[in-house]
């Protein structure tokens, strides 16, 4: 197994773009497996198997050691602070994470956000010297202040749309996220060569924010 990457590699909008980032590249991938069933595939014309993962737990498999490498949106790295080495930026998947209300909103003391990113919103808040409660979510975010249960919302943007069909307004961005790929320290050392080599393949067609190739 030394010469096979095991690659972390997350299901659904970012997969579909890494794969096309790789076709670009000329690491072509011959069976999409977004809808497969199967967990582990591999991936013999690349040297490589990947690990279909739910994106939240991608640097979980590679701080372990189970994958040496992953895909990831820089939003889970903020989030779950894995001890990963990121090594390249990919520009896919971008979008933005910013805080979110209604455009009548007040301040008020010790106001509620919700979130599915605790740990990130916490910290914005915190460097900020702003005192809130944090109410952890997982799906249905813009639906918190629309209901009373949260004064703002610290979430993903994409378009916008979601946000204005509901009526809510777009207050601040926290950071701009895109997908990175992270290493395993160990594998990083061990493989270096091919994790290198992957690297500067990609490194060729990477899109700046423009959609221009690096």
């Amino acid at each position: 197994m030394q010469d096979i990457l095991r690659v972390a590699m997350p299901k659904g909008r970012i997969y579909k773009q890494a794969l096309k980032l790789f076709h670009e590249a000329g690491l072509v991938v011959t069976e999409d497996f977004d809808d497969s069933r199967k967990l582990i595939v591999p991936v013999p014309e690349l040297k490589m198997e990947f690990i279909m993962a739910k994106p939240v737990d991608v640097p979980t498999y590679v701080e372990y050691g189970v994958a040496d490498i992953g895909i990831v949106g820089k939003d889970v790295l903020m989030e779950e602070n894995r001890n990963v080495y990121e090594l390249l930026d990919l520009g896919i998947a971008r979008c933005r994470m910013s805080v979110i209300g209604l455009p009548d909103w007040q301040p008020v003391l010790n106001p509620r956000v919700a979130s599915k990113y605790p740990n990130v919103a916490s910290q914005y808040f915190r460097e900020r010297g702003q005192q809130v409660e944090i109410i952890k979510l997982n799906g249905s975010i813009e639906l918190a202040p629309l209901i009373g249960l949260a004064d703002r919302i610290v979430d993903m943007v994409e378009t916008g749309t979601t946000i204005k069909e509901n009526g809510l307004a777009e207050f601040e961005k926290i950071f701009d996220i895109t997908s990175r790929l992270v290493a395993n320290r160990v594998s990083y050392r061990l493989k270096n060569a091919r994790i290198q080599e992957l690297c500067d393949i990609l490194q060729r067609v990477i899109p700046t924010e423009g959609g221009v190739k690096r």
